[in-house]
């Protein structure tokens, strides 16, 4: 059980986990870049872009969360679920090209060309006050994802890595390498400032570039894995196959397919050979019992399809192919 709400529990928090980090970054983004005109500095530039990125990241995955919530519909049967997958992807996009991208840029520029750098007291206080405010969304989305990883009775690094609440995972991610590129910034100004040298803030950026280029990656591959289909875990799948064998008339579970659609949403669909004088009226009380107890022990097992279909010694005596 721990390991199934592990997988499909999202927690009604994450709209607002997305809201905080979105104004944070936001006000962080324009001080950033305020500071980095006003004192020359590279890095500050390129934690700029990175707060920026941040912000446009958090407009789409608030996008996800919204439209992902529409009923099942005529023409969407299966319901939006899948649809915040789609956005939260684009958010890795905009991580990689508007923060990674740039930043690698003017590290780059700044090592080739150089740089004058100028007064970094107002680069320090701006640091100095993103720190908290970032540090302040990260304590929110941390909260969220240790209370997840709580109830689901998981390690907070494995809910982390597996979670179908990409939201949460962007936010504690993007938050994590932003206090990370702080530290970068302002050991690139510290540098320039002892040494004179701009290659300090050039290298600096550079380092932001690459760790901005690692977080887009790994969101990126986490939310393609939902979006082409990823089953429940192993342990889940074994005892949702004993809880249909253990239903009356029930003789075997001949394929068990599941389908994570959301972090409160999955499907189980399965081929289940039901007992050979099973009447239709059986069948159908099997089916109605299997489902209710599928939906009662695991809450985010939206959709239950059972296919009767004939066990392999029936389809041998009947000349059929034993493999459906």
């Amino acid at each position: 059980m721990a390991e199934q709400e592990h997988e499909t529990t999202g927690g009604g928090e994450s709209t607002f986990t997305v809201i905080v980090a979105a104004v944070a970054n936001l006000g962080i983004a324009l001080a950033k870049a305020v500071a980095g005109v006003l004192s020359g500095s590279s890095a500050m530039l390129s934690e700029a872009a990175h707060s920026f990125a941040d912000t446009v990241t958090e407009v789409l995955l608030l996008t996800s969360l919204r439209r992902s919530v529409r009923p099942a519909d005529e023409d969407h049967p299966l319901g939006h679920g899948p649809e915040r997958y789609i956005w939260a992807l684009l958010a890795a996009v905009a991580t990689f090209v508007g923060g990674a991208v740039f930043s690698i840029y003017d590290g780059v520029h700044t090592l080739v060309r150089g740089e004058e750098l100028g007064d970094p007291l107002l680069s320090y206080l701006v640091l100095a006050v993103a720190f908290l405010l970032e540090g302040y969304s990260l304590r929110t989305g941390l909260k969220q994802a240790r209370g997840e990883a709580g109830r689901a009775r998981v390690p907070f690094g494995r809910y982390l890595r597996r979670t179908p609440d990409t939201a949460v995972k962007a936010v504690v991610l993007e938050d994590s390498a932003a206090l990370i590129g702080l530290v970068l910034a302002a050991g690139g100004l510290l540098g320039g400032q002892l040494t004179g040298s701009g290659g300090w803030d050039g290298a600096a950026s550079l380092c932001i570039g690459a760790l901005l280029l690692y977080v887009a990656w790994v969101l990126g591959r986490s939310n393609a894995e939902f979006l082409i289909g990823r089953a429940l875990p192993r342990t889940t799948r074994e005892r949702i196959r004993a809880e249909l064998l253990a239903v009356e008339h029930i003789e075997a579970v001949l394929e068990l397919t599941t389908l994570v659609q959301g972090p409160r949403e999955a499907l189980v669909a399965a081929k289940v050979d039901f007992r050979d004088l099973a009447t239709a009226a059986q069948i159908e009380w099997a089916c109605d019992q299997a489902e209710t107890r599928l939906r009662e022990l695991f809450p985010a097992v939206r959709r239950v399809y059972l296919d009767p279909t004939p066990g392999y010694a029936q389809r041998r005596a009947e000349g059929l192919n034993p493999w459906p």
